[in-house]
C-alpha cells in the first residue's frame, strides 16, 4: 500500500460510495484526509469517526463556497474531485434548472477547485478528477447532458495538465464504468443491460476506483498526467 504520511489530502464529495472508498484508503494510508459534502450528514459523520478525516458541508454548486473550502486547507499534496450529480430523461422535457445544476457540480466546480487548489499546491501534487467513461461512450438515449459534463472534464483534465506541469502537478481523471453505488446499484433496473455491453459483466467496487486513485496519487504517478485511466469492465471497449 502506497504510504501517505505527511501528506495533505482533499476528498470533494466524500461521505458515500466512491468518494467514501477514496476517503478510507487514504486515511488507511495515513494521510490527513478532509472530505466534502452536501445532504448526508450521518454518513459524513459516522465515516469521520471511523477514519480520523474531517469532514465539511459545502455545496460544489456553489463556487465562492466550494473555492473557501479549498483555500482553506493550505497547501494541498493531493485534490481529488469525485462529487457529481447524475440528471437522466428525454432531453425535450428534462428542467432546465436541473441540467444547469449539473454542469455547476460537475463541470465548473472541478475547474474551479483545481485552479484554487494549484495556486498554492506543494510540488508534485496530485489533481484528480472522478470523471466517467461515459465521456468516451453513451450507448442508450436520455443522457446527453451528462455525458456532456464528463467530456468538459476531459477537456479541462488536458489543459490544466499542461498548465501545472511545470511545477510537477499532474491532472487526470479517473473514468468508472457501473461502478455500485447509490447512485448506480448493482441490483437496479439498468443493471442486466449496462452489463450486456461490458466484457466482465459485473459493477466495479468502489474500493477498486478508490485503488486505481491512490496509484495515480502515489509517486508512481509521477509521469501520468493528462490522461484518463478508463476502470470500466471493458464498458467501452
Amino acid at each position: 500500500m502506497t504510504d501517505f504520511t505527511g501528506k495533505t489530502i482533499l476528498v470533494l464529495g466524500g461521505s458515500r460510495g466512491i468518494g467514501a472508498a477514496i476517503v478510507r484508503r487514504f486515511a488507511a494510508a495515513d494521510g490527513a484526509v478532509t472530505f466534502t459534502y452536501a445532504g448526508s450528514k450521518d454518513a459524513a459523520e459516522a465515516l469521520a469517526t471511523e477514519t480520523g478525516a474531517e469532514a465539511i458541508r459545502v455545496d460544489s454548486a456553489d463556487r465562492d463556497a466550494l473555492i473557501a473550502v479549498v483555500a482553506g486547507r493550505g497547501p494541498l499534496d493531493v485534490l481529488v474531485i469525485n462529487a457529481g450529480t447524475l440528471v437522466m430523461g428525454d432531453p425535450l422535457t428534462l428542467d432546465p434548472d436541473a441540467v444547469d445544476r449539473m454542469i455547476d457540480v460537475n463541470v465548473r466546480a472541478p475547474y474551479h477547485a483545481a485552479v484554487e487548489a494549484a495556486r498554492r499546491m506543494n510540488p508534485n501534487g496530485r489533481i484528480i478528477v472522478i470523471g466517467s467513461v461515459n465521456g468516451d461512450r453513451m450507448p442508450f438515449a436520455g443522457a446527453a447532458a451528462y455525458a456532456l459534463t464528463k467530456s468538459a472534464v476531459q477537456g479541462m483534465v488536458r489543459g490544466l495538465a499542461r498548465d501545472f506541469g511545470d511545477r510537477g502537478i499532474t491532472v487526470n481523471a479517473i473514468q468508472p464504468g457501473p461502478t455500485d453505488s447509490d447512485m448506480n446499484p448493482a441490483g437496479g433496473p439498468m443493471a442486466s443491460f449496462m452489463h450486456s455491453h461490458m466484457a466482465i459483466k459485473r459493477h466495479a467496487h468502489a474500493e477498486e476506483v478508490a485503488e486505481l486513485t491512490a496509484f495515480v496519487a502515489g509517486p508512481h504517478g509521477a509521469m501520468i498526467t493528462g490522461s484518463f485511466q478508463t476502470i470500466d469492465g471493458g464498458f467501452g471497449a
